[in-house]
């Protein structure tokens, strides 16, 4: 049986992922209490690590699928750092070629954070990561915030690409954006619609993290653990949560009903 940690996510990581981790944490404790199995876990575009090596350290086995040979490099390391390597497993590919390197319906949870805003086809990659996650299990979403680009563009006096953005199906701007898109929750809860997944959860992240500057929230004893208690509180309530940096996006997929 894998051991819950005693302290809640939300006390032991920094208010940018104290959501994102509270959310997993109560996932992992769903299905552990209903098979107290570790859990199959798929991170897609998991870098160096940065969930993947705390997934295994609560007792996992995760598999990360990442383009980056560098980046798949440095998660070695991280995991052999914490003695985990035999529950982390690298594996050099695109999203959408999930089918080809992850057999089908083989993970009880299914990690994407940070990749749909990047990539060409968001909707073949939904499609391969509902594929790749087994009946019953979720899938954990992580993108840009249309909304939020907008707020902050506008707050700094930059109104006329604010405007842009806003304009802008995909929430970007033409010629000087990192980003291929940015979503609203509304365009990523159909977009996860048409995959099959059914969407259980949205949280916002990063409601006031990134409005306000770091020395603010560094400035007083205690500051970083109440900004931590203002995003947990509020990453669900609109209309916070929908100025968020980010949206947090958990879907289920359905179990087929037997013939």
């Amino acid at each position: 049986m894998v051991d819950i940690p005693k302290e809640s996510a939300e006390k032991t990581h920094h208010p940018r992922v104290a959501v994102v981790w509270s959310v997993l944490s109560s996932e992992i404790e769903r299905f552990a209490a209903g098979t107290g199995a570790r859990l199959r876990i798929i991170d897609v575009g998991g870098g160096s690590g940065g969930f993947a090596v705390p997934l295994a350290e609560l007792g996992h086995d995760v598999t990360v699928v990442e383009p980056s040979a560098n980046a798949l490099a440095s998660l070695r390391q991280r995991a052999a750092d914490a003695g985990v390597t035999d529950r982390v497993t690298a594996v050099q590919a695109d999203a959408d070629e999930i089918p080809e390197v992850i057999e089908p319906e083989s993970a009880d949870l299914v990690l994407c954070h940070s990749v749909l805003e990047m990539i060409d086809d968001p909707e073949l990659a939904i499609e391969a990561l509902a594929g790749a996650c087994a009946q019953g299990g979720a899938v954990s979403i992580l993108v840009a915030n249309r909304i939020a680009a907008v707020l902050g563009k506008a707050l700094t006096g930059q109104f006329t690409t604010a405007l842009d953005l806003l304009a802008d199906v995909d929430g970007i701007v033409d010629g000087t954006d990192t980003l291929k898109r940015r979503f609203e929750t509304a365009t990523l809860t159909a977009l996860i619609g048409r995959s099959g997944l059914v969407t259980e959860q949205v949280h916002g992240v990063g409601v006031v993290g990134d409005l306000i500057p770091a020395s603010a929230a560094e400035a007083e004893a205690g500051a970083e653990e109440e900004l931590r208690e203002f995003e947990l509180a509020t990453a669900a309530r609109i209309p916070f949560r929908d100025i968020a940096t980010q949206i947090h996006l958990l879907a289920r997929k359905p179990v087929r009903a037997q013939a």
